[in-house]
């Protein structure tokens, strides 16, 4: 059989602000996140297996994804840790859903930490091949396997 690859997109709403940035970003801002997930493997070649055919099941790929991402960053606020006390304190006093991460969140670092997080997931016979991940409608970091050898 065949390399496949298979993409599943997600939408998520998330906050974040940018501790020591020049630009507008420092300020909480929100935005309308777009997740491609690509991953790639060979198709299941048993007509026994009620997953013949298949990668993955698309539902399975979207509740690994639902599960280590989607849930974890929906809704929520994220903010370096390396932030001015008092305004963690103002974070931690003012927001329920929130995330301290040891990095700036910015769309090229959010993206790493996305990749990372769901190759500890997925199934020993798939591997991530990319993620996009779209801040805007007009900007977007990517993430790809080949890029980052483990």
């Amino acid at each position: 059989m065949a390399i496949i690859r298979i993409t599943k997109e997600f939408r998520f709403e998330m906050a974040h602000a940018l501790w020591n940035y020049t630009g507008p970003c420092r300020n909480i801002h929100g935005h309308s996140y777009r997740l491609k997930v690509c991953i790639r493997g060979e198709p299941v070649g048993d007509p026994g297996n009620p997953y013949n055919g298949m990668l993955i099941d698309f539902s399975e790929l979207k509740k690994l994804v639902k599960t280590c991402i989607i849930d974890v960053f929906d809704h929520s606020l994220v903010v370096y840790k390396g932030s001015p006390s008092g305004f963690m304190k103002n974070v931690e006093q003012m927001f329920e859903k929130y995330h301290v991460l040891d990095y700036q969140p910015t769309c090229e670092n959010m993206v790493s930490d996305m990749a990372h997080r769901l190759m500890k997931q997925l199934p020993p016979r798939v591997k991530l091949h990319s993620l996009r991940l779209d801040e805007t409608s007009t900007s977007y970091a990517e993430w790809f396997a080949s890029d980052n050898p483990e």
